[in-house]
């Protein structure tokens, strides 16, 4: 266990040496701030010694040139020496987060994860093959995908033989189903871990169950469901990839990953306590983000990652791991609670859908006059209605914000046509 808290450190390490570079940027700053208050004072001193020697009839105006010039030379080479000076310490941090970053992927890599992929459609596919690079994959679905899961280098396992699935020691199972389908497949699978739970405990084994992960469009309600249907053994992360094969087909560099970290070690996590470990988020830094703690939901419990028990400390490396698969290919990190997810998604995410649907249910097409806003309307239209109804309708379903945001979009249609008529009426009056 001690071996695994070194593992660790890399995060808490990385945390202070960033938290290091903010306090060095405001020291410099401030130093900055004070050199140039005093020569800004040193100028205004100079400026009444020039006054002075002009007024005298020893000294010439060319002198009185050369002055100028010397002390102008003088205050360049010093603001060059102390910004090559800074450079210096910055090139410093730099080769050491450099260290960190070699020591985080040895540490990555020295123990890969097993990922088992739940649905092998077009998004399964997209995910299973980026996991690919990173540890080793098993695949299962209800269509016979053997032939496209060898050309990607993973193991494919029929949907309908989950113990052979679930005896590849999973140490992540990823449910990347659709959301209609979601609740079906969380019950049938639910009771196949514990069965798979019972018998490795039977036999001597830990009773420790592999973290679930779903991906889904909506939070809220799979979380619910995970918590409600899966065996307390099993950890939950609920993330939303806010990207698809289409948008990430040349790499998922800087494309945003939200998460939320649900439930470790049988303790269910405070979302309102979520901090980050990553450097690509957008998260804002602070003391308690560097301790690596974590607040139960309900009891306020602070749990860190390396108090003494060694299915909370492995449960975290676990779930960091997989967390840092995203990272490592770029992602920019958002931690964020599901049921602010859902509220921001139904004022972004649904709205869009829904804003293509209406427009696309209108048959609108390209016109030889078309402006740059339609091409836009008309790629808005493409991109909504290529996805399924099934999916936009899960948006609409699952997401209980979704409802108000159809109501205030009728209400700001009726205002702005009410307007109009109300315009067009004080035209006619006034005639």
């Amino acid at each position: 266990m001690n071996r695994q808290r070194r593992r660790l450190t890399w995060q808490t390490s990385l945390s202070l040496l960033l938290l290091t570079l903010q306090i060095h940027a405001t020291f410099s700053f401030a130093t900055a701030a004070a050199a140039a208050q005093n020569i800004s004072k040193a100028g205004q001193g100079r400026g009444q010694d020039q006054q002075a020697c002009k007024d005298s009839p020893s000294v010439t105006g060319k002198t009185s040139t050369s002055l100028d010039a010397m002390s102008g030379r003088g205050r360049s080479a010093s603001e060059i020496g102390r910004l090559e000076e800074l450079k210096k310490q910055e090139a410093k941090l730099a080769r050491q987060l450099a260290v960190l970053r070699r020591e985080k992927l040895s540490a990555l890599r020295s123990r890969p994860l097993t990922i088992g992929v739940v649905g092998f459609g077009r998004f399964g596919q997209f995910i299973a093959r980026t996991f690919s690079k990173h540890g080793r994959v098993v695949v299962t679905s209800r269509s016979d995908y053997t032939d496209i899961a060898n050309g990607m280098g993973v193991t494919y396992v029929p949907l309908s033989d989950p113990e052979a699935f679930l005896d590849e020691g999973l140490d992540v199972i990823v449910l990347a189903v659709s959301i209609l389908s979601f609740d079906s497949t969380v019950q049938k699978l639910a009771p196949q871990i514990q069965k798979y739970l019972e018998e490795k405990a039977g036999q001597g084994g830990l009773l420790r169950g592999p973290l679930v992960v779903d991906v889904l469009s909506v939070k809220e309600h799979p979380r619910q469901t995970l918590l409600d249907l899966l065996p307390s053994e099993c950890d939950i992360l609920c993330t939303h990839p806010m990207f698809g094969p289409d948008s990430g087909k040349n790499g998922w560099h800087g494309l945003t990953f939200v998460y939320e970290r649900t439930r470790i070690d049988n303790v269910l996590l405070d979302p309102s306590h979520e901090t980050s470990f990553h450097h690509f988020t957008d998260a804002g830094s602070s003391d308690s983000d560097a301790d690596g703690s974590f607040v139960e939901l309900g009891s306020g419990a602070v749990h860190d990652v390396h108090e003494n028990s060694e299915a909370h400390v492995e449960g975290v490396d676990r779930m960091e791991r997989f967390l840092s698969i995203w990272e490592e290919e770029g992602c920019r990190m958002v931690p964020l609670s599901c049921a602010d997810h859902d509220e921001y998604a139904a004022n972004s995410q649904f709205i869009t859908h829904l804003m293509g649907r209406i427009l696309g249910s209108q048959g609108l097409s390209k016109t030889p006059i078309d402006t740059k806003g339609f091409e836009s309307v008309l790629k808005l239209i493409g991109n909504t209605m290529a996805d399924s109804f099934d999916l936009f309708y899960g948006l609409y379903k699952y997401n209980k914000n979704s409802a108000e945001t159809i109501r205030q979009l009728q209400s700001a249609l009726s205002d702005v046509v009410v307007q109009l008529e109300e315009m067009e009426k004080q035209e006619q009056e006034s005639k």
